[in-house]
């Protein structure tokens, strides 16, 4: 398949796809059948990519006025925006809480634009709250910021949140609908959503709060079969919400993005060149570590080596595989007494669909093709990013 396309490029497995997506749906359907999932633009913001999950009943979930003016574009419903984080406008704050989405306050400026449209009048609206609380005392080491703690949310613990939930409380045409949760984590262990869930009974039952619904974010793992499944997530989850919220009342929101996507995603490279120095064996490939690795801090790769010639006998001590850039730490792979690879082999990089493709750079070469394998067949669903079209993109014309 890598010789019948030009390479580099990403190509998306469907039936992966597919795959996560029911897993999914099958696990909530068993644990809390009361749910509603978004999926996470930021993750991977592919226009067909975030097409599919519309099609497949997501809500968008977005963290900032481009994300949200995609989803418009792309076609989501008004109301199937979840949007979260502080990168919003005041602009598309404002319309998507008058448009019905689920919009979760994650700043104090966001709460004085919620006063404002309460002065204003003119309707009822609903907004949910970003919580912020010790996840790294009850999972310690597991957290991302460890004891430096979070930035996002307010803060359960300080007092904050309270303080929050008062102010929305005294608004005439305003209602706390719902508690955000999600928390970034190292592990994306069990302990982790139970220790959101427990606070988020904690939290309901301090306030006396009528809650719509439960926002456990996403971070789930996905695709490996060794680690924590959606089932394993949500029996959890389920178990320790029951203790508070109502399955018939309280809907229970997820924000999967590298659970569903990694997997899928592989991308395609070649061998382009191939030499020998006093230090190393270096065969040069025509993709690079900046496609799927972008922030360079991964120490290995999920690939696969498909050979010309499936007769090679000659092996070699080390071989680096290394990017086209012209940067020295653009290394992937270290292979050991492996055959040697020459010019045309094709090197196949795996799970590469989460946080890559829109933290790549434009750096040296353009934005690769992207195509889906859909059955026997294969769909081009992004052209290679060409020099007149980056001139265009950045014209101030």
């Amino acid at each position: 398949m890598g010789c019948e396309l030009k390479t580099p490029y990403f190509m998306i497995n469907e039936e992966d796809l597919k795959n996560n997506v029911d897993n999914l749906k099958s696990a909530l359907d068993t644990y809390w059948d009361n749910y509603l999932t978004g999926y996470s633009f930021k993750t991977n913001s592919l226009p067909w990519l975030v097409d599919y999950f519309k099609e497949k009943g997501f809500y968008a979930e977005v963290v900032s006025d481009d994300e949200y003016q995609l989803a418009s574009v792309v076609g989501y419903e008004k109301y199937k925006i979840i949007y979260n984080s502080m990168c919003k406008s005041k602009e598309t704050f404002i319309e998507a809480i008058k448009n019905g989405c689920i919009v979760n306050i994650d700043s104090k400026r966001e709460l004085q634009w919620l006063k404002e449209m309460d002065n204003e009048g003119g309707g009822k609206y609903e907004v949910g709250l970003r919580v912020n609380f010790e996840l790294e005392k009850q999972c310690p080491g597991e957290t991302e910021m460890g004891d430096k703690g979070s930035r996002f949310g307010f803060c359960y613990e300080n007092g904050e949140l309270k303080k929050a939930i008062d102010y929305v409380g005294e608004l005439k045409n305003c209602r706390l609908a719902g508690l955000h949760l999600h928390c970034g984590t190292k592990s994306r262990s069990l302990n982790v959503y139970r220790a959101i869930s427990i606070t988020a009974c904690e939290i309901k039952k301090a306030y006396t709060l009528d809650l719509k619904y439960v926002d456990v974010g996403g971070g789930f793992f996905g695709g490996l079969p060794d680690k924590p499944q959606f089932k394993d997530y949500f029996e959890v989850i389920s178990k320790e919400l029951a203790r508070e919220f109502n399955k018939e009342e309280v809907t229970l929101i997820v924000e999967p993005g590298t659970s569903l996507v990694s997997l899928p995603f592989s991308l395609v490279t070649s061998v382009i060149d191939v030499k020998k120095t006093t230090a190393n064996n270096f065969a040069v490939i025509d993709g690079s570590r900046i496609n799927i690795d972008p922030l360079m801090h991964k120490t290995n790769f999920f690939h696969k080596i498909i050979y010309k010639d499936v007769n090679k006998s000659e092996c070699l001590d080390t071989q680096v595989i290394s990017g086209f850039t012209c940067m020295e730490d653009d290394r992937l792979i270290i292979l050991e007494n492996q055959p040697a690879l020459s010019v045309g082999d094709n090197v196949v990089f795996e799970k590469c669909g989460a946080y890559t493709m829109c933290l790549s750079p434009l750096f040296i070469r353009y934005y690769p093709d992207v195509y889906v394998k859909k059955g026997d067949g294969i769909l081009k669903v992004r052209d290679k990013l060409t020099a007149e079209e980056y001139c265009k993109i950045h014209s101030a014309k």
